[in-house]
């Protein structure tokens, strides 16, 4: 439990403090005056001044903040309200672009670190009558070698790499029982019937093994702008499924996470480092939603400037929306961790 809470604190810490270094250097670059950079939330335990700025450590270590001058109030000189609507831009969404920018470097350091790989056979065990694999030719018995050239080293790459061309056509190559090999086409499906996957196939392995891998970094920093990126095709997929499907997305607060990382942590470093990439996407991208309280809904009011062609909405009443939604996201949190102890006390895992 110990080793738990420090992981979770550490991975919090580097990945807010991650989020608002972007903040804070994009606000310095537009000439924003930074007022105070803190780690944690107050009450404060140490803090020291360097030029226009604060530079804090608070009690609370759940988060972090850059307080700037004037975020509504374009009368003060040096606020980021008196500033270009560009610069705003920038200076908002700064923490989320480095938050998603993150994953390049600890998927690519994760791939440089030796971990173990499964390695293994994957057979299809069955075939869904009317699936788009049984329209391919896919049959019980043949095996899959490739999927969109990429070898197939497990039954967790059939699922990601079939979950990344949700709704295209699929280039996959298979092996019949007499050794040859066939390229066929098929199609994964968005919404398929239930206790389906995305093609119709049931997967089995044979000759499974465990092998230490790990890349150079010459290969790991290019697989690590890849992964990134599919991680987000990834959650764009997710999203649309939402809707196709119409199934509410999984929610999971702080203590969830907490829970989660302890779970990861006893498979690795190299799994950590992915589980902390996989939770600075997310984080960068909840930030960036239309909600107000958030850097979305502060580029909201911003654009909404924008195409009133410089007409501000009263600083008083854009900070009162904030603190509106501010206290929405606290309550939000609170009910989502009202249910995430809920779940750890009937013994349940985020984890299938």
């Amino acid at each position: 439990m110990l080793v738990t809470i420090l992981v979770f604190l550490a991975l919090l810490i580097v990945l807010v403090i991650t989020h608002e270094l972007g903040h804070f250097t994009a606000a310095k670059l537009c000439k924003v005056k930074v007022e105070e950079f803190g780690i944690g939330f107050p009450p404060k335990i140490f803090g020291i001044k360097r030029g226009e700025t604060i530079y804090s450590i608070n009690a609370i270590p759940l988060g972090g903040f850059t307080r700037l001058l004037g975020e509504e109030d374009p009368s003060m000189p040096g606020s980021l309200a008196s500033k270009s609507i560009p610069a705003r831009i920038l200076v908002l969404s700064a923490g989320s672009i480095l938050n998603i920018l993150l994953p390049i470097l600890l998927f690519s350091i994760s791939f440089m670190i030796p971990h173990d790989v499964t390695m293994e056979k994957v057979m299809i065990k069955d075939v869904a009558v009317g699936s788009p694999a049984q329209a391919a030719g896919i049959e019980a018995g043949d095996r899959i070698v490739t999927i969109n050239g990429r070898q197939v080293k497990n039954r967790a790459d059939v699922s990601y790499l079939l979950q990344l061309n949700l709704g295209t056509e699929t280039s996959v190559v298979i092996q019949k029982p007499d050794s040859s090999e066939k390229t066929i086409t098929v199609t994964p499906r968005w919404n398929p019937p239930q206790g389906q996957g995305a093609t119709g196939v049931t997967l089995a392995s044979a000759d499974s093994t465990t092998v230490t891998e790990s890349i150079p970094f010459w290969q790991a920093i290019p697989e690590g702008i890849t992964h990134s990126w599919e991680i987000l095709v990834l959650f764009r997929n997710e999203v649309v499924s939402w809707f196709i499907k119409g199934t509410a997305p999984q929610l999971a607060g702080p203590i969830a996470i907490a829970q989660l990382t302890g779970e990861v942590v006893k498979a690795g470093i190299s799994p950590l480092l992915e589980f902390a990439a996989l939770i600075s996407i997310n984080l960068g991208i909840f930030n960036l939603l239309p909600f107000p309280g958030l850097d979305g809904g502060r580029l909201i009011f911003v654009l909404l400037e924008w195409v009133r062609r410089g007409k501000r909405i009263s600083p008083q009443k854009e900070g009162l929306v904030h603190l509106i939604g501010f206290i929405a996201l606290i309550a939000l949190i609170l009910v989502i961790s009202y249910f995430d102890v809920a779940r750890i006390i009937h013994g349940e895992s985020l984890i299938p």
